[in-house]
């Protein structure tokens, strides 16, 4: 009895034990449910989605009155399935077919038919077919020529407009380009990314619900299109001309410092960055904003700057020329081992003459070292030798060597006077050249008219000289340009008013340590406007051999000044200046630049025994002589 009694209290207890198991269970099974099952429910549901991030337009660029320089159009990528193609006479149709319509050379062919025969499941054949290629794609899948193919359509940066030289797009150093992971690489394209990129994405759930992304901002330029193509057109002529190794120029507001025009030649296509990457991609470096070189004689007008405010000399002032100039045991001669004598200073400053203008840098101070601090002080009053604060990336310094930081020797002081043994980036030295004619006001380069809609305010001008100081200094240009030597007839435009300074500068080859023989930096820096200056311009041929005998020498096909007077002819042109009261307009000159489209050899100058022309226009006469009295009042008004 005592045995069934013991098994019958353990069956009770078994059941206790089962029937509080299952009410925990159950409690648990109705917190699963109740408490925390909508949130269960929802992740359940976001395992039934089909996420798909959608590519956000990147946004426009466009120049000062709207046209589009760069935006989001959509090709196709080409893939193929050839695990799905099962007869052989269908992949060998399909790789003839695609050859042809690609333009695919007998190798590539022969690789396109081994990786369709391969049996992949998938493999890209081209990443951006052009609109062309995708429809003869689509006929022929449509009329059963091609198999196992797909067209995936997706978002491309494009560049629309045609630069002026083969195979480029316009403005491509300044623009940048976009790489196919979408990062805005070098220009404008690098220096507004996070603004052209934008954000967001769109998710489609099974439904089809869908969230909009917010597409890129948009982004204006202060450059004139069409301008911008002139300018590439006439450096594009310069560079086939004069067989040089590059051709840059920039055209800038004096006033607000905006960026009307920017170029080199050659550029590159921004629709195929990649053809440039592999073969030259130092074609991607702007060598007006990144690279610094010596400019030669154009910084003749910064020690005139100097020697004009200190009281030294004046335009009129007779200063002494000579073959020479013995500094120890160093000598400076002129470019062409002659002198003029005594002369004044402004015809020293027309014709280039480096020993003059030496002798007037020594008078800048008592000593050495005072006159090297003045003209180092007007070249950093004017920009040299640091960042013009442009916005975009990778502007370079300049080397000036601060004679403070180390002392200037005599043959340097004479040899920075005239512009070797510094080095400066065409960028500071337009924006150099404003100051010395707008009035004496310092400006920000910019290059951004608009963001987003938002206009932009470039910073306040800074004065860095006197007013009546940078009015003489634009009648010393506008004397350059009447009497230097050919300038004249290759520089001057009636109905104008022209004024600027040239530079011819060795280059130093650091690896001989030694100058090059008979290769120069050639540049011209100056303005041309009616009333006022309107533009300042700057061109510069890198790195060129002269090789075409002139009257005058041997020189350029195509010099600087008549470079410039070109790029000014475009700029009249563009921005509508009217000419001086009752002048004539200015007429194009009658002999058209080399053909920019091709690298034909040069038209033949005319017979360099030729008499030189001793016309002017009468227009330019006139200019003269108002500009000489008005010239004449203020030196007397000065005592």
């Amino acid at each position: 009895m005592l045995g069934r009694t013991d098994s019958r209290l353990r069956l009770v207890l078994l059941l206790l034990v089962v029937a509080v198991g299952a009410g925990a269970l159950g409690l648990r099974l109705a917190y699963w449910q109740i408490g925390v099952g909508p949130e269960l429910q929802r992740m359940a549901d976001s395992q039934l989605e089909q996420p798909t991030v959608a590519d956000v337009e990147r946004g426009q660029i466009v120049d000062r009155r709207g046209t589009v320089l760069a935006r989001t159009a959509y090709r196709d990528l080409l893939a193929a399935y050839p695990d799905v193609m099962q007869r052989r006479e269908m992949v060998i149709q399909t790789a003839a077919g695609l050859s042809l319509i690609l333009g695919y050379e007998v190798d590539r062919r022969l690789e396109l038919l081994a990786d369709l025969s391969s049996g992949d499941r998938y493999f890209p054949v081209e990443e951006r077919l052009t609109p062309e290629q995708s429809d003869l794609v689509r006929k022929g899948l449509e009329h059963g020529l091609l198999g196992a193919l797909k067209l995936e359509s997706h978002p491309v940066r494009f560049y629309p407009s045609a630069g002026g030289a083969p195979e480029t797009t316009l403005a491509s150093q300044l623009l940048g380009f976009v790489t196919d992971d979408g990062q805005g690489r070098y220009g404008i394209e690098q220096s507004s990314d996070e603004l052209l990129a934008g954000s967001g994405g769109a998710t489609a759930n099974v439904v089809g619900a869908e969230d909009v992304p917010r597409t890129g901002g948009h982004v204006q330029l202060t450059i004139d299109a069409s301008l911008q193509l002139a300018l590439e057109n006439e450096l594009q002529a310069a560079y086939v001309a004069d067989r040089a190794n590059r051709v840059s120029g920039v055209i800038m507001d004096p006033y607000t410092g905006a960026i009307l025009a920017w170029a080199s030649v050659p550029g590159y296509d921004a629709n195929n960055y990649g053809r440039t990457a592999n073969r030259a991609p130092q074609m991607f470096t702007d060598p007006i904003l990144s690279e610094v070189y010596e400019p030669g004689s154009v910084m003749k007008m910064f020690t005139a700057a100097a020697a004009i405010e200190k009281g030294v000399v004046g335009p009129l002032t007779l200063v002494q020329d000579s073959k020479n100039l013995f500094l120890g045991d160093n000598v400076v001669r002129n470019f062409d081992r002659r002198s003029m004598g005594v002369v004044p200073f402004e015809d020293a400053i027309a014709h280039s003459r480096n020993v003059a203008t030496g002798r007037v840098a020594l008078e800048l101070g008592q000593t050495t070292e005072e006159a090297s601090a003045v003209l180092y002080d007007m070249w950093q009053r004017l920009g040299i030798g640091k960042p013009t604060g442009i916005e975009l990336a990778n502007e370079a310094e300049g080397i000036d060597h601060p004679p403070a930081e180390g002392e200037w020797l005599r043959i340097d002081l004479v040899n920075r006077a005239f512009g070797q043994s510094v080095a400066v980036t065409p960028l500071q030295l337009v924006n150099s050249f404003a100051a010395m004619v707008n009035g004496g006001l310092l400006p920000t380069p910019h290059v951004y008219a608009a963001l987003n809609g938002e206009l932009q305010t470039a910073p306040a001008a800074t004065r860095v000289i006197t007013e009546e100081l940078s009015a003489t200094l634009r009648d010393m240009m506008v004397h350059v340009a009447e009497t230097g030597p050919h300038y004249a007839e290759e520089t001057l435009i009636p109905g104008y008013v022209v004024g600027g300074k040239t530079g011819t500068a060795q280059i130093w080859d650091a690896e001989s340590s030694s100058w090059l023989e008979n290769v120069y930096n050639h540049t011209f820096v100056g303005f041309v406007g009616a009333e006022r200056p309107e533009a300042v311009i700057l061109v510069r041929v890198h790195d060129t051999e002269p090789h075409v005998q002139h009257r005058w020498g041997l020189g350029l096909q195509m010099t600087t000044n008549q470079l410039f007077k070109r790029v000014a002819q475009a700029t009249i042109s563009a921005l509508d200046i009217e000419p001086l009261p009752g002048a004539l307009p200015a007429q194009p000159d009658s002999e058209p630049s080399p053909d920019p489209r091709d690298r034909r050899e040069p038209r033949p100058q005319a017979d360099p025994t030729t008499e030189p022309r001793t016309d002017r226009p009468v227009e330019a006469a006139s200019t003269r002589r108002h500009r000489r009295a008005r010239r004449d009042a203020r030196i007397a008004g000065r005592g």
